[in-house]
């Protein structure tokens, strides 16, 4: 993660913690620019440790939105190579009762399909 898209904001802790709460600056919010990610942190007392876990979680959210979108793609990517396994996605038909063969890329029709499991008519299609 790059200085430039980032956004640091300080801001004083709320909750239980007494007077060091009210005094002291020591909650971060870090924005990331690019994409909107916002993360706050104010489990330490410290500035600089509440920034280096903001950073932390920051860096896994971010990783975390790459790495569905890599799966999105590569999702996508896959069933439109398989397709939905429908009837109209069918290359050839094997009717057995009439002893057919049909290409539904070319539409052509063969009977005869024992010369055709044998090698023969293959030529037809």
């Amino acid at each position: 993660i790059e200085d430039k898209d980032i956004r640091v904001d300080l801001f004083r802790s709320r909750g239980a913690g007494g007077q060091s709460v009210n005094t002291t600056d020591s909650a971060v919010r870090v924005t990331h620019l690019p994409t909107g990610v916002v993360v706050s942190m104010q489990d330490e007392r410290s500035q600089h440790q509440n920034k280096a876990k903001a950073l932390k979680v920051l860096a896994a959210r971010l990783y975390d939105l790459e790495r569905e979108e890599q799966q999105k793609l590569r999702a996508d990517l896959r069933s439109s190579q398989i397709g939905t396994g429908d009837r109209s996605e069918k290359i050839r038909t094997y009717n057995f009762s009439r002893s057919q063969v049909t290409d539904h890329r070319v539409k052509h029709s063969e009977f005869g399909m024992d010369a055709m499991l044998n090698g023969e008519l293959l030529d037809n299609f």
